[in-house]
C-alpha cells in the first residue's frame, strides 16, 4: 500500500531534504520540528532548491509550487497521529532518538511505520524501545538528499516483510535507489567510509600531511570527488565522532578508535561547515 501521508521529524539539512524529495514525488508531507525558526529556514531552503531546479530546466515553476504546497510545517509533534509513516531525522544521539520513538509510539495509530534516518545506530535497539518493533526500520539517506541517489534500507531483527516492502516502494517513488542491508553498527556505508575519514584525521594528527594535502591525494590519486576531510566537514565532525563511537562500542575493536584530534575539534565546537570551521574555514 502506497504511503500517502508522510511526516518528517527534524527540520535540519537532512530532514528538509527528505521532505523535499517526498513532496516532489507527490506525497503529502508534514515537516515537524520543535524550533519554529528551524522550520522557517528549512522551508526557505526547500524553496531555494526548487528555484534552482526551475532555473536549470529540471522542473517547472508549476511543479515546484505544487511540491511546496504539499508540505505543511508544524511544531506540534501530535501531528504524527495523521501520518502513515514517520521518518525521524533528528540529532545522531541514541537517547534522543529513543525518547522520540517512544513518544511517537504513543501518539501514532498501530499501522504507522517508524523509520529512522540514523547513520549508524542499531535499528533492532531502536525498535525494541517501542511496542511496534515490526514496523521500525532504518532509512538512511545520503547528504545532500535531493542529489544523492542512495538510500540504505536497514532491517532490524523484528522488522516485518510488509514494512520492508512499503519502505522500498516509498524510496523508489522518491526517485532513490534503495539498497537493503541487515542491522549492523554503521551498516555498510559508514562502516566503510568513516574509518577512512578517521584515518585521514590521524594523518593530520600525526603530522604526516596537511588537510589540504590529504584531500588532494585522495582526489587525484583515488579519483574521489571530494577529499575525506572536506567530506567530514560537510557531514559534521560531531556526527563523524558519534558514528566512530558507535563502531568502536559495537565491534569492540581498536581499529575503530576515534582519532583524538577529531574529538578535540568537536570539543572546541569546530564542527565543519555548519559551525563555520572544521578542517577548513568557511564563510
Amino acid at each position: 500500500m502506497a504511503i500517502r501521508m508522510l511526516m518528517v521529524v527534524g527540520a535540519g539539512q537532512m530532514g528538509s531534504g527528505i521532505a523535499q524529495v517526498a513532496a516532489a514525488a507527490g506525497t503529502e508531507v508534514i515537516l515537524q520540528d520543535r524550533d519554529a525558526q528551524a522550520l522557517q529556514r528549512a522551508y526557505d531552503r526547500m524553496a531555494q532548491n526548487a528555484a534552482r531546479e526551475a532555473e536549470k530546466g529540471r522542473r517547472s515553476a508549476e511543479d515546484n509550487s505544487a511540491m511546496l504546497n504539499r508540505i505543511v510545517v508544524t511544531t506540534d509533534i501530535k501531528a504524527a497521529a495523521q501520518a502513515e509513516m514517520i521518518i525521524e531525522a533528528i540529532v545522531e544521539q541514541k537517547e534522543e532518538k529513543l525518547k522520540l520513538l517512544r513518544q511517537l509510539d504513543r501518539i501514532c495509530p498501530p499501522r504507522t511505520i517508524l523509520a529512522s534516518n540514523t547513520s549508524s545506530l542499531p535499528i533492532t535497539e531502536l525498535g525494541a524501545a517501542t511496542y511496534r518493533a515490526d514496523k521500525v526500520i532504518g532509512m538512511h539517506f545520503m547528504n545532500p538528499v535531493p542529489v544523492m541517489p542512495l538510500v540504505e534500507v536497514v532491517r532490524g531483527l523484528a522488522t516485518s516483510d510488509e514494512t520492508y516492502d512499503e519502505v522500498m516502494e516509498l524510496a523508489a517513488l522518491m526517485g532513490k535507489t534503495p539498497v537493503a542491508v541487515n542491522d549492523c553498527p554503521g551498516f555498510v556505508s559508514n562502516r566503510v567510509l568513516l574509518p577512512m575519514i578517521n584515518e585521514a584525521v590521524f594523518c593530520v594528527y600525526e603530522g604526516v600531511a596537511t588537510p589540504e594535502a590529504v584531500d588532494r591525494i585522495l582526489k587525484l590519486g583515488m579519483n574521489h570527488p571530494m577529499g575525506p576531510l572536506a567530506l567530514a566537514d560537510l557531514i559534521g565532525l560531531d556526527t563523524c565522532l558519534s558514528i566512530m563511537e558507535v563502531l568502536h562500542e559495537g565491534f569492540g575493536d581498536s581499529k575503530y578508535r576515534p582519532c583524538p584530534l577529531l574529538r578535540q575539534y568537536v570539543q572546541a565546537g569546530w564542527l565543519g561547515r555548519k559551525s563555520g570551521r572544521g578542517f577548513y574555514i568557511y564563510e
